[in-house]
């Protein structure tokens, strides 16, 4: 029995009691009413990625050998934010499956899966906790993904604030999501040999389903945000 899970199902539950209590703590607007949930959702996730992101930078500055062994390094911190993150995409998971319809979330329904069972590996063998952590940096991005949902769903699009967030969401957009993932892609290129099959296999599949996914949202948003 891994230590690791006790962290993963006190971070399931954390994020489940920060769920039910955020329409107290950040009422929703009358826009957003008929939407209860995703407001909730929304926040909650904006939460996580505060704290994942944050973590997974303040984890390599912290913790320098991280990035020259991705494999076996794994400080107690380094690991138990991939287990607390490997929680909350279970709680974001069950929440989407109880409030929203298949048809409408089965792409995150679909991500959250690959993710939850490649950070369940890392939490579980003590082992690509680094490679996990660089994955982390991609929350950075989502901070301003985030921002961007609760600035729409308030009807706050034609503002100053929507405008600035758009511009600094499609930066780290570049940055922290298409530039990270495509070095993670890299990294298991060129370590091929030094990863065993099955995790090598894992992080392939991973991999070859998070990028296209990714230039998909790109263009989305470029869509939505700059060629109206």
């Amino acid at each position: 029995f891994s230590p690791g899970l006790l962290v993963v199902a006190g971070s399931f539950a954390a994020f489940r009691l920060l769920n039910r209590g955020l329409e107290r703590l950040v009422p929703p607007p009358p826009s957003a009413r008929r939407n209860r949930w995703k407001w909730r959702n929304i926040w909650t996730s904006l939460a996580h990625s505060v704290l994942s992101g944050g973590g997974a930078l303040a984890g390599f500055y912290l913790h320098p050998e991280l990035s020259k062994d991705l494999v076996g390094t794994h400080p107690p911190g380094a690991h138990s934010l991939v287990a607390v993150s490997v929680g909350y995409f279970l709680e974001d998971f069950v929440d989407m499956l109880c409030n929203q319809k298949l048809h409408q979330s089965w792409e995150l329904l679909f991500h959250h899966s690959v993710v939850i069972v490649c950070f369940g590996i890392a939490v579980l063998l003590h082992q690509y906790v680094g490679f996990a952590l660089v994955a982390l940096l991609v929350e950075i991005n989502s901070i301003f993904l985030h921002l961007r949902q609760i600035l729409l769903m308030a009807n706050l699009v034609h503002t100053t604030c929507y405008r600035l967030n758009s511009l600094v969401n499609l930066g780290t957009y570049v940055v922290f999501r298409i530039a990270t993932l495509a070095w993670m892609t890299r990294w298991l290129f060129l370590n091929r040999h030094n990863v065993p099959p099955a995790a090598y296999a894992v992080g392939t599949v991973g991999m070859a389903i998070m990028t296209p996914m990714n230039i998909i949202l790109f263009y989305r948003l470029l869509r939505s945000d700059f060629f109206k």
